[in-house]
């Protein structure tokens, strides 16, 4: 696995976060080094969605990156379904195309290239029984989020799960500068410096938008899930499992 060191260049934060070429190359470790208890919300996502996987249905990881989660869900999921992983990025869908090689399931896993944040119009999800966003949500343009998790909702069979983990804020503007620092005090541990700390922060001012935690679990009510449930938290991170139910 490629160290990230993107940050310790001279360059970097001088620009908006990519998900470019040098990215897609050192993220897996970024993810690793970057997201609390990275392997274990993995393993979360994994053992939720076995339980809501369903015959004849489809698996989607929207945002899939290096494909780390779908290659996880194939390998977890019993049940005679279709995976499907939409990016953004051609670099990130390069790298999860190597990598779904490598684990021996690309005859399971399908990529698609597709933009969340453009024409959903183009893209499509039909007869998903689990559909899961790992830290992507948090990068839609807040005008486009109910438009997405609606059309994420109507492309569900009844029963399925979403699942998202999502980079959060605090009600409390004092406890939300506390829970940066935790954060910023365990990526330190992690061997990041206080140099690529900032410039990473800098990098993402613009693109990275979390919401409260109240604030997604009304967006996922509002577009039609009946039942959501925060089933991870730690500090500013968590998850969500969003069930859509029979009319």
């Amino acid at each position: 696995m490629a160290q990230d060191k993107i940050f310790l260049q001279a360059t970097s934060g001088a620009s908006d976060f990519k998900f470019d070429a040098q990215v897609a190359e050192v993220f897996d470790d970024m993810l690793v080094r970057s997201v609390p208890f990275y392997l274990e919300q993995q393993r979360m996502v994994a053992e939720i969605s076995k339980q809501f996987a369903s015959k004849d249905t489809a698996v989607y990881d929207l945002g899939c990156s290096t494909a780390t989660t779908l290659i996880n869900l194939s390998q977890a999921i019993d049940a005679p379904v279709r995976f499907v992983g939409y990016d953004n990025s051609m670099p990130m869908l390069e790298r999860a195309r190597r990598n779904i090689e490598e684990h021996g399931c690309d005859r399971q896993v399908e990529l698609r290239f597709g933009d969340l944040n453009g024409s959903l119009s183009n893209l499509s999800i039909d007869r998903a029984s689990v559909v899961t966003m790992c830290w992507t949500l948090q990068f839609i343009r807040p005008l486009q989020r109910d438009q997405l998790i609606r059309w994420i909702h109507d492309g569900m069979v009844d029963n399925g799960a979403l699942i998202i983990t999502e980079k959060v804020l605090a009600n409390n503007a004092s406890l939300n500068n506390l829970f940066v620092d935790c954060y910023y005090a365990l990526k330190k541990r992690n061997d990041y410096s206080e140099t690529e700390i900032a410039r990473k922060r800098e990098a993402l001012e613009n693109v990275l938008v979390p919401y409260r935690i109240d604030e997604n679990i009304e967006l996922f009510r509002r577009n039609g899930f009946a039942e959501v449930e925060t089933v991870f938290q730690w500090y500013n991170f968590a998850a969500f499992v969003c069930i859509k139910r029979p009319r």
